[in-house]
């Protein structure tokens, strides 16, 4: 196993152990807290420029799933067609592999993808420091690759990542049956779409910055995505144009929540380290109703900044930021975390079923 070093931008090093593709990479650097599923959380878009720390000790032990694909067009059991995440970091892979599912190990699949893996990292360690002093760029050398002549610099905060993963065209799913629903793709997670045409309805995807104002629908959905929401701005003009035209039925998720916000007038901030797990607990707003979610986003909306006529729905009782926002008299309601959650929990699945329901 090639000899790796881990770079962080503040100049502070760690040295591992390749697997899966060698090559030198660059990303933001950031960490995830969640037990299981590698497998969704490499291949979901909002990974997109992360280098993804996983705690959990032990990774790839049971192995990698098989890429298939639905007849809908849906990876079976991924949440896109390919990994998006820059490379990952763990402490003790696991090369040999034991699930019923599974079909190759996980050094086998980064390496058809020719994305790198290090192992052998103190990831104690590592999140600790990204938690004093919040997320960090990151650059990954091997020994005895050459990188003399390489003089790329990554700003991660710089590059518009939604436009990078959303679809180019529109697709649809469950053509001509039930009620339809424009989804505004960000990038989106393949269970967000499952969890709607699982309800009966046409799906209509489309690219995050077209203009569906004119479109016959039902209701608007606007998915999850990577990176900054203010780099989105062609997304909140036509969220602020179809508000003004209807009443229709808006539902948001993570980045959803985002855009929905900012269209509602509020301002977005980034946080230290972001939330990146599947046990973040979260309480619906006037009530005692607290549910652990699944979530990954590294930016909130500041909810002071809201306009008059919108509230939170839901407040992160770890430290208090915003995870929902509705409109006070419109069906327009958001949620911060992942109601779908694959893999995590799916307690607050009940989102799209009032989404639906408004429809």
């Amino acid at each position: 196993m090639r000899k790796v070093t881990l770079e962080l931008n503040d100049g502070t090093t760690f040295y591992g152990y390749s697997f899966g593709y060698e090559k030198p990479v660059r990303g933001e650097v950031v960490f995830n807290t969640a037990m299981m599923g590698y497998p969704e959380s490499l291949t979901d878009p909002s990974y997109a420029g992360q280098i993804m720390v996983l705690t959990y000790p032990l990774i790839g032990n049971y192995g990698v799933p098989p890429f298939t694909f639905e007849p809908n067009g849906l990876p079976t059991f991924m949440e896109s067609d390919k990994i998006h995440a820059t490379a990952i970091v763990v402490s003790d892979y696991s090369e040999q592999y034991s699930h019923w599912n599974a079909c190759e190990s996980l050094d086998e699949w980064l390496k058809r993808e020719h994305v790198p893996g290090i192992t052998g990292i103190d990831t104690r360690e590592l999140t600790k420091l990204l938690r004093e002093n919040g997320v960090m760029m990151g650059h990954l050398h091997y020994e005895g690759i050459d990188e003399k002549n390489d003089t790329t610099a990554l700003d991660y905060s710089s590059i518009n990542w939604v436009d990078r993963v959303s679809c180019n065209d529109i697709i649809k799913y469950n053509e001509g049956v039930g009620r339809k629903v424009v989804l505004v793709d960000c990038g989106v997670k393949a269970n967000i779409i499952r969890c709607l045409i699982n309800r009966g309805v046409e799906v209509v995807r489309v690219p995050w910055n077209y203009d569906y104002t004119d479109m016959d629908f039902d209701g608007l959905f606007l998915a999850n995505g990577p990176g900054d929401p203010d780099m989105c701005e062609a997304a909140v003009s036509v969220i602020r144009k179809q508000m003004t035209r209807s009443r229709k039925p808006i539902c948001g998720i993570c980045m959803g929540n985002q855009l929905l916000a900012k269209a509602g007038g509020a301002n977005i901030y980034k946080l230290k380290y972001g939330h990146r797990s599947h046990n973040q607990p979260v309480r619906m707003v006037g009530t005692d109703k607290c549910y652990i979610t699944s979530q990954n986003h590294g930016y909130a909306v500041d909810a002071k900044t809201l306009g008059h006529d919108w509230e939170e729905l839901f407040v992160n009782m770890n430290d208090g930021s915003n995870e929902g926002i509705r409109h006070k008299e419109n069906p327009w309601f958001s949620s911060q975390f992942h109601p779908e959650a694959c893999s995590g929990p799916v307690d607050t699945e009940f989102i799209f079923d009032r989404f639906i329901a408004a429809l």
